[in-house]
């Protein structure tokens, strides 16, 4: 078990930093959004470009990584949808967050410097990938669902006309289209852009983490535990969970086998807490409380289920964990 907190440990030692810090006031809450800004326009692009463009496209593009994340985030979300309607008897705005909560994971900030650390240098490769899914399916799908359930309905052709036309402006989504354009062009570029590129890139573990843990200073859960509760489960448990359950029946009507690498990853990646614009993308329909409190109760409560998560991979083999 010491040897998994090895892992864990480093990592949310760096989110505690991020918190204590900033509510010593040595660092701003407005500070974070500076720092998240950084991470989001720069250093994960950057990442995720160097990822994609330094490996032939064949090694990118991993279908069975890509239909079973899709695959058990999509079981995830209709699950959650499903509980919050009926279990939890909440409206049908307030159900489509209970989804996202639970189906969209903080991969750059969370996922990839986990997945580092534990796999080496194929996280980047399985981040490029968790982003294809969650950019180009989840999320459009989730605000349009939203739009659909708010009062304004009928308007959910234009959210996600809106939505598709933003992922042609995202940074992240630029860098993995460059990276992959480079990649099938097979163009190697020079040393001092690699070199640049690189520098950048390697930011971004480490200041991520930082940004989660000064996002979280300040946020209350007062009034709103049981739905943070319920949330925060079907993230960490339902999602891996789900991913799992379609991973063996995607293996059982015979698919070929992922590699243990890809097979701990895909699993990880289902198992971080949510990405962390889950409150800002809530605001909108002043759900922003409930997502704010779900991400601070997941985050904190997914340094014991992830490491337990570790532990139990390396009991089992066909596992890279």
């Amino acid at each position: 078990m010491l040897d998994i907190l090895a892992i864990t440990g480093p990592i949310y030692i760096t989110i505690a930093l991020g918190y204590l810090l900033t509510r010593r006031g040595l660092f701003a809450r407005a500070d974070m959004r500076v720092l998240g800004q950084f991470v989001i326009r720069l250093a994960l692009p950057a990442l995720l470009f160097n990822a994609l463009a330094q490996r032939k496209v064949g090694d990118i593009l991993n279908g069975r990584y890509l239909l079973v994340y899709a695959l058990g985030s999509l079981v995830t979300l209709g699950l959650a949808l499903l509980w919050a309607r009926r279990g939890a008897r909440q409206d049908a705005t307030t159900s489509v967050y209970y989804a996202m909560g639970m189906s969209c994971s903080n991969n750059g900030f969370v996922g990839y410097p986990v997945a580092l650390l534990v796999l080496g240098p194929v996280a980047s490769v399985m981040l490029g990938l968790n982003m294809i899914v969650e950019n180009l399916l989840l999320i459009p799908l989730l605000l349009a669902l939203a739009e659909i359930s708010g009062e304004a309905g009928g308007r959910w052709p234009v959210v996600l006309r809106q939505a598709l036309a933003a992922l042609v402006r995202n940074p992240m989504v630029l860098g993995l289209l460059a990276g992959f354009a480079v990649s099938l062009l097979e163009w190697k570029m020079p040393s001092p852009m690699e070199r640049t590129l690189t520098l950048f890139a390697q930011s971004s573990a480490a200041l991520s983490l930082f940004v989660i843990g000064g996002s979280l200073a300040g946020l209350q859960l007062a009034g709103l535990r049981g739905p943070v509760v319920q949330i925060a489960l079907g993230k960490l448990l339902l999602h891996p969970a789900a991913v799992v359950a379609v991973l063996l029946l995607c293996e059982a009507a015979g698919m070929v086998p992922m590699e243990p690498a890809l097979r701990t990853g895909v699993v990880l990646a289902a198992a971080s807490p949510m990405f962390g614009i889950y409150p800002i993308l809530a605001q909108k329909t002043g759900h922003d409380g409930l997502a704010a409190g779900a991400l601070l109760g997941a985050t904190v409560a997914s340094f014991f289920t992830i490491s337990a998560l570790l532990w139990t991979f390396r009991q089992l083999p066909g596992w890279g964990g």
